[in-house]
């Protein structure tokens, strides 16, 4: 019986830990994000090479003001998209793939977990 009790609580403590993992950690994402600012930033609302990414999580795709977007980002934007966490997961590992077309230069973010954790740093400071 004291068994069964303290499996059952360690594997709910591992359930629930899981969760955290996979929202990413702010913290080493705004380290990750070091290598978006030479384009992007997420501070002023400003923007730069590419449009700022300041309330980017949850924004309609290619709907910053001002910002002139690409034809296939634009035609990406027209479909309904916004930039969620799943739509930033495929993006963001390879820019091109989900885009063919965009202006973004950057390869994109090999480790699942930077990307998991850039898109909490963005999450935190909308």
């Amino acid at each position: 019986m004291i068994k069964t009790t303290v499996f059952a609580a360690l594997a709910s403590a591992v359930l629930f830990a899981v969760p955290a993992h996979a929202a990413g950690d702010a913290a080493a994402g705004e380290k990750v994000f070091a290598q978006c600012k030479a384009c992007h930033e997420n501070e002023k609302g400003i923007t730069k090479i590419g449009p700022t990414l300041k309330g980017v999580v949850g924004r309609k795709v290619a709907s910053v003001e001002g910002y002139n977007y690409s034809a296939a980002m634009k035609a990406f934007g027209a479909t309904g998209a916004v930039w969620d966490e799943a739509t930033l997961t495929k993006y963001l590992p390879n820019p091109k793939a989900l885009v063919p077309g965009t202006k973004m230069a950057f390869a994109g973010l090999k480790k699942p977990e930077d990307v998991a954790n850039v898109i909490a740093y963005l999450s935190a400071h909308p």
